[in-house]
């Protein structure tokens, strides 16, 4: 129960609350006032904020050691043109003796100079000194020419000379091994010793060949080993310069040689580069090193090759490279740094590439040489697959192509079914499967064209090809490797129907076979995709068959378009009964590509094209009567029907078209009459468009040719009427169909005025009438858009 005090009790407890409020209310009304005195005060500007203390920072220095570099060059520059002009052209009265001992004395000052200055911290001035000294050692050598040897060879005494002076410069730069000029130096006269000694000697290319490989050897060790960066950079320029030199003397000696004597020699240079290539990949960083392994493997490529292929034409002189090529890929079973590996793999790529690229023309010919023969049609079987290509290729010259093509494809293989574990597949196991596939169908034509087979023999041959790769495809499924055989099955397939064309017995054999071949694999195969694109290709023979069973028959293209039409019902029949939508929709495509075909056949002869628009009619409405093909059918249906009727009756040459339009039209608008009662929400298009078109159409292309009145004025008042109905009834067709009627008719009664007027106005005021008009449009540009969107609104709320 709750606890109720007496009234004393409780009046001392209201007593004590009030008091409380009573204190509360006094401290909120003295905030009140202090809050007003202050915003009624003059504001005072704040005193602006004390700024951090920053660190002090002292000043940068200026850029002396730039300037000091500048002036250092230039001085030394300055001092080497002295040096020369005082060698080899100011005489005066010195001898050149004198001359000499002159500068071998400035030489040895030079010399001795840049170590007093690293001694007092001067190592820009003593660089630049040290320049001096190199340039001057090497006036020391030719006045030393001059003056000791005057009678020497001039090559001779220079290799010597460049050798002292690289060993001079390297002793220097060790001995002060805090300049950076002696050893560079010394690395780029390195160059020269062994170079100008072959010279002297007379060497021919192989000497030279020679000179510049130990020179790119000498080149790769002080890479690999030298101290300081630009030291190893300038070595690795020099052995890539001399290197590929080298390299390029020893390929073309190999390539021009008469035996093999001579390819022997070119072949111990190339493999000498390939071991210098190597050995300098080893152990450089992983970009150097591809690029060595690559050099390398071609570098070992050419020796061996070379040698056999000195006794060998040069079409089998490929296969001699390209068997070498794939002999370097032995290095996935060695112990290689990957980078070199990778290096050695793309050389063998390379080689492999380069041998297929060379056979690719042929395999080209024996494919599309067929195309070529387009007026052989039916002309008789040749004897040979030659006579059958058409085209006048150097057979004889390409006789080692299949064999070229063939190790090519069995490297592809070998590479897919035993890639090694240690190297990641990265998807070129794939590529290479792949590779494979494309190789050995390329094969095949081309040793049916290299052997000159029988033509029986060939088509036979091509077919059984054909075959092969659609039972890989089905095999497969929807892979890399099932996607390429069946872009080759397919190339193959029009290669042999084309081939197919020299005999009319071997044209039915042939697409009878490809439909065959097509078909039972689009049965076979369980994607989607794959059995799409079959089922394409099976009915574009069965096509060709209607077609050749036409021309068989001795008719006419538009006598054919009928045949060609039955493959259209067929897949009418085919699509309504496949399971898979993608597959249904890809034959029914099909179809219709081969309604196409024969609407292009019969479009000579208007009473066929009539009578094959009519059908095609016909198969669209029969496809039409499936409910989720209803949209999609159902208006290419009506047009269709419309169409054959105004061709009919353009082809009977009917001046009123009316008398024949009309009956049908009454009875078009019945049916879709009772179309709208059984189906509110069908379209108007479906419902009342056949009837309209069928009718004012054709009464609108007399019309325009009409000199007189009173068919103008009635298809204007019928076209009205019909625009008025729509209008309210909120149709959208006959709104369409009778405002563009109308549009046109009162466009065709106003033409001559038009003209007149146009003829009388002056040249300007069209053009300036236009910029009017497009002053007012561009000014209520807003209002207009608002206006189409709300027109556009009303008329999607039509039927």
């Amino acid at each position: 129960m709750r606890h109720v005090p007496p009234p004393a009790e409780e009046l001392t407890l209201l007593d004590h609350e009030l008091a409380r409020l009573d204190a509360r209310r006094l401290q909120l009304l003295s905030r009140r006032a202090w809050l007003l005195s202050v915003l009624r005060a003059p504001a005072v500007p704040s005193p602006p904020p004390v700024p951090a203390a920053r660190p002090y920072v002292p000043p940068a220095p200026a850029p002396a050691h730039g300037t000091q570099n500048v002036l250092l060059v230039l001085g030394g520059l300055l001092l080497t043109v002295a040096a020369i002009a005082f060698t080899l052209f100011s005489w005066g009265e010195m001898g050149i003796a004198g001359r000499s001992a002159v500068l071998a004395a400035v030489t040895a000052g030079a010399l001795v100079a840049p170590a007093l200055l690293l001694g007092r911290a001067l190592p820009s001035t003593a660089e630049a000194v040290a320049a001096l000294a190199l340039v001057l050692m090497v006036l020391d050598a030719v006045a030393l020419h001059a003056v000791a040897a005057p009678g020497t060879d001039g090559l001779a005494f220079t290799a010597g000379a460049s050798a002292v002076l690289v060993a001079v410069w390297t002793l220097y730069g060790l001995l002060l091994g805090r300049l950076r000029v002696p050893l560079p130096a010394a690395v780029v006269a390195g160059q020269l010793p062994l170079v100008f000694t072959a010279w002297a000697a007379g060497a021919g290319a192989t000497g030279f060949g020679w000179a510049l490989l130990l020179t790119a050897a000498a080149d790769v060790a002080v890479a690999l080993w030298g101290r300081g960066l630009a030291v190893r950079v300038t070595a690795c320029a020099g052995a890539v310069l001399t290197g590929l030199i080298s390299l390029a003397l020893g390929l073309g000696l190999s390539l021009s040689a008469d035996g093999v004597l001579g390819a022997v020699g070119a072949g111990a240079l190339l493999l000498a580069g390939a071991a210098v290539a190597m050995a300098g990949a080893w152990r450089a960083p992983k970009e150097t090193a591809v690029v060595g392994g690559v050099v390398g493997g071609l570098a070992a490529v050419a020796a061996v090759g070379g040698v056999p292929a000195a006794r060998l034409p040069w079409d089998w002189a490929v296969v001699v490279y390209l068997l070498c090529g794939a002999a370097l890929s032995v290095v996935l079973r060695l112990r290689l740094p990957r980078p070199v590996m990778w290096g050695v793999l793309g050389a063998s790529a390379s080689v492999v590439a380069g041998a297929v690229l060379w056979a690719a023309p042929v395999v080209a010919a024996a494919l599309l040489g067929p195309a070529s023969v387009t007026a052989g049609v039916w002309s008789g079987a040749p004897e040979g697959f030659r006579d059958a290509l058409g085209l006048s290729a150097p057979w004889s010259a390409q006789s080692s192509s299949p064999v070229v093509l063939v190790v090519a494809a069995g490297l592809s293989a070998a590479l897919h079914v035993r890639w090694p574990q240690a190297v990641p597949e990265r998807g070129l196991r794939v590529a290479a499967a792949a590779g494979g596939a494309v190789l050995g169908w390329g094969a095949v034509p081309v040793l049916l064209a290299v052997a000159d087979a029988p033509y029986a023999v060939a088509v036979g041959v091509e077919l059984v090809l054909v075959a092969a790769l659609l039972a890989l495809v089905v095999r497969r499924g929807a892979d890399a490797v099932a996607v390429t055989c069946l872009v080759c099955a397919a190339v193959g397939a029009a290669s042999v129907g084309l081939l197919g064309l020299a005999a009319e017995p071997a044209t039915y054999a042939v697409a009878g076979t490809l439909a065959v071949l097509f078909a039972g694999s689009a049965a076979c195969s369980r994607v989607p995709a794959v059995r799409s694109v079959l089922a394409c290709a099976s009915v574009l023979c069965a096509i060709a068959l209607a077609s050749a069973a036409g021309a068989s028959l001795r008719w006419s293209a538009p006598h054919t378009a009928p045949l060609v039409l039955v493959v259209s019902a067929a897949t009418v029949v085919l699509g309504a009964r496949l399971r898979t939508p993608a597959v249904a929709v890809a034959v029914e495509l099909a179809g219709a590509f081969a309604a196409l075909v024969a609407v292009a056949l019969a479009v000579t002869d208007a009473p066929f094209l009539a009578l094959v628009l009519g059908l095609c009619g016909v198969l669209a409405a029969a496809t039409a009567l499936r409910p989720e093909r209803r949209r999609t059918a159902g208006y290419p249906a009506a047009a269709l029907f419309v169409a054959a009727a105004w061709v009919r009756l353009a082809a009977s040459g009917v001046t009123d078209p009316e008398a024949y339009t009309l009956p049908v039209s009454v009875a078009a608008f019945a049916v879709g009459h009772l179309r709208r009662r059984r189906d509110p929400a069908a379209s108007s298009w479906v419902a009342y468009g056949p009837a309209l078109s069928m009718t004012m159409v054709p009464s609108l292309v007399v019309a325009w040719g009409d000199p007189h009145w009173l068919r103008p004025l009635l298809l204007g008042v019928a076209a009205l009427a019909v625009t008025l109905v729509g209008a309210r009834l909120r149709l959208r067709a006959p709104l369409v169909l009778g405002g563009a009627v109308l549009a046109l008719d009162a466009l065709h009664e106003l033409a001559p005025h038009v003209v007149q007027v146009f003829d009388a106005l002056p040249r300007w005021a069209p053009p300036a009438l236009a910029g009017l008009l497009l002053l007012a449009v561009g000014a209520t540009y807003e209002q207009r858009l608002r206006d189409a969107r709300r027109v556009r609104e009303s008329f999607g709320r039509m039927r």
